[in-house]
C-alpha cells in the first residue's frame, strides 16, 4: 500500500487538531470519547496524526506567550514548517492556548486536604461521587471548581474512580506531569521522583506539567505510563490494573517491578527505613507478592525471592543486588 499523499497527511492532521479542540471543550461528554476512539482505531494514520497534535500542544504548553509572535512571523518560515505553523493556528482558533496560558481557578470553592499515616489506608468520597482509595504514606490536595476539578498530589499513591461531569474534567498534578480524564478508573502514583500512571477503565491523557520537558500520551484500559521528574521520555506499555490496584486488599502484586518502587512501598508500612545501597539494585526487576500484615516480615519476604541481601545500619535496613 502507497504511503499517504501529503494532501492526506494533512487533512489528518486537521481532523487530530479538531479533536484536540473537541475533547476540551467543558460540555464533552461519553459519546465524543467513544467517538473519539472509533475515529482513532479506524486507520494507524489517525493514531500518527492525533500524536502529532498533542506533542504539539505539549509545545504550545511551554511557549504559548511567543505564539502570537510566531503565527505573525509564520509567512516568512520555509515551507517545512508550514503545517506546524497551521496547526498552531487551528489551536489557537479553538481557544486552546488560552486555556493553557491560563487555566480555570475558581477560588471561591473549597479546597480540601487528604493524608494517611504510615501503614494507614483510607478511602474518600468526594462531593461530585468521585472516590479516591488512598495508599498509606500518602497526601492530596482536592478544589473541586465550577468549570474543573483538580487534585495536588504530593509523595503519595491513589486509586481514583472519577464521577462522570462531562461539564468539569479532572486534573491530577503529580510531580511534572497532568493527568486529565472526564469519568473513568486508574491508579496513579508518585513516589520519589517517579510516577506511574495504570488504566483500569476509560481514557487518560498525561502531559507535561507547565515547561516540563516531554511530550502528552493517551492511555486505554490495561495501558501503564511510567516517567521521571526532570526527564523528557516516558515509557508506555502494557500494565495491569489489577496488580497496580492491589494494594487496597493489603497485598502487593508485582510483575518486573523495579525494587525502587517496591521500597518506596515498603517504606509506607515497615517501622525501619529501607534504602537501596546502588543504582543497579534500584533497577533490579521484582516479580512477587508481599502482604502488608506481615509488617516488619515484608523485608524479610522480599530477601527470600528476590536476589538481595539485607544489611542493619544505624540508618535502618540496606538492600544490595547479589
Amino acid at each position: 500500500m502507497n504511503q499517504k499523499s501529503d494532501q492526506d497527511q494533512d487533512a489528518d492532521r486537521d481532523v487530530a487538531t479538531q479533536w484536540l479542540a473537541r475533547l476540551e471543550r467543558p460540555d464533552v461528554g461519553e459519546a465524543d470519547w467513544l467517538a473519539f476512539d472509533a475515529w482513532l482505531e479506524a486507520a494507524p494514520s489517525h493514531k500518527q496524526a492525533y500524536d502529532d497534535a498533542l506533542a504539539l500542544w505539549s509545545e504550545l504548553e511551554a511557549h504559548a506567550p511567543d505564539l502570537a509572535q510566531a503565527l505573525n512571523a509564520a509567512p516568512s518560515r520555509p515551507a517545512a514548517s508550514r503545517n506546524w505553523m497551521v496547526m498552531a493556528g487551528g489551536l489557537a482558533a479553538a481557544g486552546l492556548v488560552a486555556a493553557v496560558a491560563v487555566p480555570w481557578q475558581d477560588l471561591t470553592a473549597p479546597t480540601t486536604t487528604y493524608q494517611t499515616a504510615k501503614g494507614e489506608r483510607k478511602t474518600v468520597v468526594l462531593a461530585d461521587g468521585t472516590r479516591i482509595d488512598l495508599n498509606a504514606g500518602s497526601r492530596l490536595t482536592v478544589h473541586l471548581g465550577t468549570h474543573e476539578r483538580r487534585v495536588e498530589m504530593a509523595d503519595a499513591e491513589a486509586v481514583f474512580d472519577v464521577a462522570k461531569d462531562a461539564k468539569r474534567p479532572f486534573l491530577i498534578t503529580a510531580g511534572d506531569r497532568t493527568v486529565r480524564v472526564v469519568g473513568t478508573q486508574f491508579d496513579v502514583r508518585h513516589r520519589d521522583g517517579r510516577q506511574s500512571v495504570v488504566v483500569a477503565r476509560g481514557v487518560v491523557e498525561v502531559r507535561p506539567t507547565g515547561d516540563a520537558p516531554g511530550r502528552g500520551y493517551r492511555l486505554t484500559v490495561g495501558q501503564r505510563l511510567d516517567h521521571r521528574e526532570g526527564e523528557a521520555e516516558a515509557r508506555v506499555g502494557l500494565g495491569s490494573p489489577e496488580a497496580a490496584m492491589s494494594w487496597r486488599s493489603g497485598k502487593f502484586v508485582y510483575r518486573g517491578e523495579p525494587l525502587a518502587n517496591v521500597v518506596a512501598d515498603l517504606n509506607q508500612y515497615v517501622p525501619r527505613p529501607v534504602r537501596l545501597a546502588d543504582a543497579r539494585t534500584a533497577e533490579l526487576a521484582f516479580s512477587g507478592v508481599l502482604a502488608a500484615s506481615e509488617g516488619p516480615d515484608m523485608v524479610r519476604t522480599l530477601t527470600l525471592i528476590a536476589p538481595v541481601t539485607s544489611t542493619e545500619t544505624p540508618d535502618g535496613l540496606l538492600l544490595r543486588a547479589k
